[in-house]
């Protein structure tokens, strides 16, 4: 693996998407800030991208989640599986 190579841009419809539907479900403020990064995975067993969810809803209230999908294999139920609690 090359951690160098250029990797493809996100599919930033399918970005918006995670941050709507997280933001719907976690009935977050406009002030809060969800950012959806894909890395390159470079740990034993890991595949080859994934996801990176951080949710910041105010001071001392951020919390980040990884799914071990590119951003465009995410899906709704990948998603709900999430332990996101309340933030």
């Amino acid at each position: 693996m090359n951690l160098f190579e250029p990797k493809p841009p996100a599919n930033s419809a399918k970005v918006e998407e995670i941050r709507a539907w997280l933001a719907n479900r976690l009935m977050l403020t406009e002030q809060a800030v969800v950012m959806v990064s894909e890395l390159r995975c470079t740990e034993p067993g890991c595949p080859p991208l994934e996801t990176v969810i951080a949710i910041m809803n105010g001071p001392g209230q951020r919390r980040q989640f990884k799914v071990h999908k590119s951003v465009s294999d995410i899906s709704a139920t990948d998603l709900e599986a999430l332990d996101i609690g309340g933030v």
